[in-house]
């Protein structure tokens, strides 16, 4: 069957379809998808503007049409954090449904991690034993770690590549005194939450997903994305800890010219180096794999395991999503 999932990030906002069946690895069929920073149209009051509303309905229509012309039977659309922290947010979703007829489900920070984790677990595989996996995203930064197919401990902070750029960082290139400021702002929300992590047992693999952990790892010498998901990529702190520094004294346009730095990336690269460094620390891991897999492909994965003992239209309960059934029009 052909499943398509949409995904209301804080970055960008992507449909993509897949063919699979249960007891099948997903293949990735066709994908549509825009830069749209929501963190970027959020007003003084923590709204997001009636012109970033506007953005993501004309993409959830287009998405929709999308997934119909191309025969999606299920389609799963949820959203993270850009509009879960949104002070409208509920409006927003009210907006959405009555203009586009699509209902996001808004995954809360844990159901994230938890996802995340999943397709990770399933990447990797039971031999890999712990595993604790990082997730920068534009609006927050997820973790979760466990021996099972669900984490034992998931959680998430408002550490978001694209969130700490526009609070921190309005310089290009940014000054010193806003990376050491942000350099310790970063280490003092995450140390508590580290340390909460300690109870549950050191991890045998540390894992990275999200496009920050992938750029990160291509200018530090990793695989191209055409080599392929199988070639094995890692990023090392000594790499990161060089880049970082490098980084700080960039412009965004001279960031372009690095390997695997896209133009929506660009400007909050920096950003993300700096809570990817600080989480390896506080972590005492001295490098990261880099998963291909992650929360689009753990929920697909989540959708097919319902569908080997619960038929083809029941969302899967323990994250609320809403499955609807496409028609072209």
């Amino acid at each position: 069957m052909r499943l398509g999932v949409l995904d209301i990030g804080s970055n960008t906002v992507h449909l993509l379809l897949v063919d699979a069946h249960p007891g099948a690895r997903p293949v990735p069929f066709a994908s549509h998808k825009r830069p749209l920073s929501l963190v970027q149209y959020l007003d003084g009051d923590g709204n997001i503007t009636d012109a970033g509303q506007h953005e993501l309905t004309e993409f959830v229509l287009e998405a929709w049409e999308f997934a119909a012309r191309h025969k999606a039977e299920d389609l799963l659309a949820f959203c993270t954090s850009a509009i879960r922290e949104a002070t409208n947010g509920p409006a927003v979703l009210a907006r959405v449904k009555h203009e586009t007829t699509v209902t996001l489900q808004e995954l809360t920070g844990s159901e994230e991690a938890s996802m995340t984790f999943f397709a990770v677990r399933r990447w990797y595989g039971w031999g890999a034993g712990p595993i604790l996996n990082l997730d920068i995203g534009g609006g927050s930064f997820e973790m979760a770690t466990g021996q099972d197919e669900l984490p034992e401990l998931a959680t998430s902070v408002p550490l978001g590549a694209s969130r700490l750029t526009r609070d921190w960082l309005q310089e290009d290139p940014p000054s010193a005194k806003s990376v050491k400021e942000l350099r310790s702002y970063i280490r003092d929300t995450l140390k508590p939450v580290v340390r909460s992590f300690d109870a549950i047992g050191r991890a045998n693999v540390v894992a990275g997903t999200s496009k920050t952990f992938r750029s990160l790892a291509r200018i530090g010498g990793a695989a191209p994305s055409g080599a392929g998901p199988y070639v094995k990529r890692e990023l090392h702190a000594a790499d990161l800890g060089i880049w970082a520094q490098r980084l700080t004294a960039m412009k965004s346009e001279d960031r372009l010219h690095l390997p695997g730095v896209s133009e929506a990336r660009a400007n909050q690269l920096l950003a993300g180096a700096l809570v990817a460094e600080a989480a390896l620390e506080l972590f005492a891991f001295k490098k990261i794999k880099i998963c291909p897999w992650a929360l689009r492909e753990g929920l697909i994965l989540r959708r097919l395991d319902q569908l080997i003992f619960d038929g083809p239209l029941e969302p899967a309960p323990h994250i609320g999503i809403q499955t609807q059934p496409l028609t072209a029009g």
